[in-house]
C-alpha cells in the first residue's frame, strides 16, 4: 500500500511539474529580452506559488530546462540526515565495523544486541532497530558482501561487460575440468570408486562441444590433451566404437584456446605444445570468471541430466538429503562416458540455443563448407607433447624412471656419449612405456626392461610403493631399536670415564693390561684349542 501511495504522489508531482514547465517556457518565449517583476507575479499567481519560489523555478527551469528540475521534494526527511547523537552515531558505526562485516556473518539480532549493551555501557539510550537497519543498508552492498564473505551478493552486484566472442568456427575453444556429480561404480566388483573428472572443450562461436575426456585422475596436463585429441581429430571411429548413431562433425586444430591460470594450463609444456601446432593460448583474467562463462554454462548444462543418474550426488545439498549416492551408484566409467556422449551429439547440440536462435549443429553445418581444416601432421607426436615430463640419466642399463627401469635398442648408440640428461615423457595411465627424446631430437619408444612386468598406471605404482613402505615400518621392531640406541649411548659414556680415569691415574703406560692374548675372540667358544702358529720372525 505504502508503495501505491508513493507512486501516486511522485505521478502527482510530475503533472504539477509539467504544469509549471509550460506556464514558465510560454512566458520566457513571450519575453526573449527579460521578464518583469509584475510578469514574475502573474506566473506566481497562475501557478499558487509565492515570488520568491516562482523567482526560484525559473532559475531551475533555465539552468536545467527540464521538467524534473521543477519538481517538488518528495516529504520526508532529506538523504542523510541523522537524528542521533555523534556518540551514538559512533557506538553503531563501531559494532557495524568492528562486529557485524565479518566472514563470520552474524546475524542482524545479534547486532542490534551487540548495539544495546555498548550504549547502556555508554548510559546512552539504545536507538530502534529500524535506525540500525538504515545504517546497516547505507553500506555498499557489495562491500558489504566482500567483508562477510556473501559470495552471491558479490556476484549479483560485480559488473561483468566483458566477453569473449567469435566469428568463425574453432577460432577460440574453451577448455575447463569438473567433478562429476555421480559415482561410478568398478567394472568387475561393482562397487563405488569415486567421482571422475570431466574435462570439456567447447567452440564458442557455435557452442559445439568440441571434445571431452572422462577420468578418475585429478586434473593435468594428460586431461587436457587427451581431450584436445578427441576434440582436434574425426570422431567418426570413435562413435562407432561405442555404438552411437548421431554425427560428432567439429575437428581441426582451434586458432586459440581459451583457459583458466591453473597450473596444467601454465606448464611450459603446455605452452610449448600448443604453440608447435599454431594454437594460441588465451588465459582468463584473474578473479574474473565471466570470461568463461561459455564453459561454465555449458558444465551446468552436462550436469543437469547426470544429476537423474543413480549414483548422482546432486549439487544442492538440501535436493540430495538423504540420499546414499555411493549406495545407488550403477555406472562404471566407460558406461558413464558413453551417456555423457549421447548426451552431447543427440541432445544438446540439437537443441536450440538461447542466444543463436538456432540448433547448435545446424549453425556449424552452415560454415563448416567454408572452415579450413588444420589437423596435427604427426598424431603421436602431437599427444606426446602433451604429456608430464622429467629429466633422467641414460646409464648403462637404461633409464630409471618411477622406480622402474626402461630399455629400447635405440638408446643403445648413445650409452657413454650423451651429455647431460634426457627429455623423458611418459603416461601416468600406463607406465609400460615411456617416451625418450635423444641427443639428436627425436622420440624413442622405451618399455619395461623386464618383460615379464604388467603395464600399470602411476596411481598403482604410488599406492604399491606406499604399501610396502607402510609394510616395512610395521616390521621394523621399534623396542629394539631403543634398546640397541640406548645400549649404544651407555657403552659411549662408560667408555669414556674409563678413559679419563686411566689418563688421570697414570695406568695408561701399561699398553697391554686389556690384552690377555684372546682379542676380538673373547666370548667366542674356547672349548676348542685355537690353532698355533709358529713365529717365523
Amino acid at each position: 500500500m505504502d508503495d501505491l501511495h508513493s507512486d501516486d504522489d511522485e505521478q502527482k508531482r510530475w503533472e504539477e511539474a509539467c504544469r509549471r514547465e509550460e506556464a514558465i517556457r510560454d512566458l520566457l518565449s513571450r519575453n526573449p529580452d527579460g521578464l518583469t517583476g509584475t510578469d514574475v507575479t502573474d506566473l506566481a499567481w497562475e501557478l499558487g506559488l509565492s515570488r520568491a519560489t516562482a523567482y526560484r523555478m525559473i532559475r531551475l527551469f533555465r539552468a536545467g530546462g527540464t521538467v524534473t528540475s521543477l519538481m517538488d521534494r518528495a516529504r520526508g526527511r532529506r538523504e542523510g540526515f541523522r537524528t542521533l547523537d555523534e556518540e551514538r552515531e559512533e557506538i553503531i558505526r563501531q559494532a557495524i565495523t568492528g562486529f557485524y562485516l565479518k566472514p563470520t556473518r552474524p546475524p542482524f539480532s545479534k547486532l542490534c544486541r551487540q548495539i544495546l549493551v555498548s550504549c547502556e555501557k555508554a548510559g546512552r539510550q539504545p536507538p530502534n532497530w529500524r535506525t540500525i537497519k538504515a545504517r546497516v543498508e547505507d553500506i555498499d552492498l557489495q562491500t558489504r558482501g566482500q567483508r562477510r564473505g556473501e559470495k552471491e551478493i558479490v556476484k549479483a552486484t560485480t559488473p561483468t561487460p566483458g566477453d569473449y566472442r567469435a566469428s568463425r568456427p574453432l577460432e577460440i575453444v574453451q577448455i575447463d575440468h569438473t567433478k562429476v556429480d555421480a559415482f561410478v561404480v568398478d567394472e568387475v566388483s561393482r562397487e563405488p570408486i569415486g567421482r571422475p573428472w570431466l574435462t570439456l572443450a567447447l567452440d564458442v562461436f557455435t557452442r559445439m562441444v568440441a571434445g571431452f575426456y572422462l577420468t578418475m585422475e585429478a586434473p593435468s596436463r594428460l586431461s587436457t590433451s587427451l581431450c584436445l585429441l578427441h576434440a582436434v581429430f574425426d570422431k567418426t571411429a570413435w562413435l562407432r566404437e561405442r555404438e552411437i548413431e548421431e554425427a560428432w562433425p567439429v575437428a581441426g586444430l582451434p586458432e586459440n584456446i581459451h583457459v583458466d591460470n591453473g597450473a596444467d594450463f601454465r606448464s611450459r609444456a603446455f605452452e610449448r605444445a600448443c604453440r608447435d601446432e599454431g594454437v594460441n593460448i588465451i588465459w582468463r583474467p584473474r578473479g574474473e570468471p565471466h570470461f568463461g562463462g561459455h564453459i561454465e554454462r555449458l558444465i551446468g548444462t552436462q550436469m543437469g541430466p547426470i544429476h537423474l543418474l543413480p549414483g548422482s550426488t546432486s549439487s544442492n545439498v538440501q535436493e540430495r538429503r538423504e540420499y546414499d549416492s555411493k549406495r545407488h551408484a550403477a555406472l562404471t566409467l566407460r558406461e558413464l562416458e558413453r551417456y555423457i556422449a549421447l548426451e552431447i551429439a543427440g541432445q544438446y547440440h540439437q537443441i536450440i540455443h538461447s542466444t543463436l536462435r538456432r540448433p547448435k549443429l545446424a549453425v556449424w553445418r552452415e560454415h563448416e563448407s567454408s572452415l579450413k581444416l588444420r589437423l596435427p601432421q604427426d598424431r603421436m607426436k602431437f599427444w606426446i607433447s602433451f604429456l608430464p615430463e622429467d629429466e633422467r640419466t641414460l646409464r648403462p642399463d637404461g633409464i630409471h624412471l618411477n622406480n622402474i627401469r626402461y630399455w629400447s635398442s635405440a638408446l643403445t648408440a648413445d650409452v657413454g656419449r650423451c651429455k647431460g640428461r634426457l627429455l623423458v615423457k611418459y603416461d601416468p595411465r600406463d607406465l609400460s612405456r615411456i617416451f625418450v627424446r635423444r641427443p639428436a631430437g627425436n622420440f624413442v619408444d622405451a618399455r619395461y626392461a623386464d618383460v615379464t612386468l604388467a603395464p600399470i598406471s602411476l596411481r598403482e605404482a604410488v599406492a604399491a610403493r606406499k604399501a610396502l613402505n607402510a609394510q616395512g615400518k610395521r616390521e621394523v621392531d621399534m623396542r629394539a631399536v631403543i634398546r640397541t640406541a640406548i645400549a649404544q649411548r651407555e657403552l659411549v659414556d662408560r667408555a669414556t670415564k674409563t678413559t679419563a680415569l686411566i689418563r688421570r691415574s697414570g695406568l695408561s703406560q701399561n699398553s697391554n693390561v686389556d690384552d690377555d692374548g684372546w682379542g676380538s675372540l673373547r666370548g667366542i667358544d674356547s672349548s676348542k684349542p685355537v690353532p698355533f702358529v709358529e713365529d717365523t720372525d
